[in-house]
């Protein structure tokens, strides 16, 4: 198990876990919901604190998986939640939010994502944001998949630089923000969220990671989340639905990638030399 699970300031000041757990496909199989709950709450023990969820998953199902998995123990729990665009309008973040409040079977949200970029112009919804903020019902918000020109973008409105995180597709085989979005969020000390840091699995089962693995006595998967959770201002969501995952995503903060894994790493995923388009899943 990890020592401690190290953290990092949001723009706002308050520390949030470098770690987190993700949620994503939990809530769609309900003979998988006493195992989902039962890794969340492990996660928590662990130290784990921060949970992203978000109405889009299962329908909303996932939130109340989170539910049921923070109860008695609200205090303690970062909760991230998101807003599908096409409800991005004042009153559509309104009701969604009142929505996954009443799905999360609590009274405020920790920090509120926008999904992704939609039709709705970006000005109304950070106004619906900031109106949240004020009525006690969000304490932060943020966005997700946003590319450099979209978070300029975002920067630049009123009250756009109450921003604290962007959630985006960040793992080994998808560097491509490496180029200019990492740097630029840096710079500003806006954080990164990588979602699918193991790439939905797909890492795990990496022969180039193999190697790497071997010296530290542990899995390909947990190499790849060790190299997530080493860069700078970056925040690692990975799903676990089993506690023995959820133990393996821990230890993964003990493992002190060496200069020459870093370097084997980049031979085997080599980092962005120009832009690329922001990448989604």
């Amino acid at each position: 198990m990890p020592s401690t699970v190290r953290t990092l300031k949001l723009p706002s000041g308050e520390a949030v876990p470098v770690l987190g757990q993700g949620t994503w496909k939990m809530g769609e199989d309900r003979r998988h919901r006493a195992d989902e709950v039962a890794a969340l709450k492990l996660g928590l023990d662990l130290g784990i604190t921060l949970i992203d969820t978000a109405e889009m998953y299962a329908s909303g199902g996932a939130e109340e998986v989170v539910a049921e998995a923070v109860a008695g123990r609200r205090d303690e729990t970062f909760l991230v939640s998101k807003v599908l665009p096409s409800n991005a309008s004042r009153a559509g973040v309104k009701r969604a939010c009142e929505a996954s409040l009443k799905r999360l079977a609590t009274d405020r949200i920790d920090l509120y994502l926008l999904h992704w970029p939609g039709s709705v112009p970006l000005s109304e919804t950070v106004e619906a944001f900031e109106a949240l903020k004020s009525q006690g019902k969000i304490r932060h918000w943020g966005v997700s998949n946003f590319d450099r020109d979209e978070m300029e973008n975002l920067v630049s409105l009123p009250s756009g630089s109450n921003v604290q995180t962007n959630q985006v597709l960040y793992n080994l085989s998808r560097r491509g923000l490496e180029f200019d979005l990492a740097p630029w969020s840096r710079q500003r000390r806006i954080p990164l969220m990588a979602y699918s840091p193991v790439e939905q699995g797909a890492l795990a089962r990496n022969a180039r990671l193999e190697a790497v693995a071997a010296r530290h006595n542990a899995t390909p998967a947990q190499i790849a989340l060790a190299w997530v959770l080493m860069q700078d201002g970056v925040i690692a969501i990975p799903k676990a639905g089993r506690q023995e995952h959820v133990r393996q995503n821990a230890a993964a903060l003990d493992i002190a990638l060496t200069a020459e894994d870093l370097a084997d790493l980049d031979r085997a995923f080599p980092p962005p030399t120009r832009k690329r388009g922001l990448e989604m899943i």
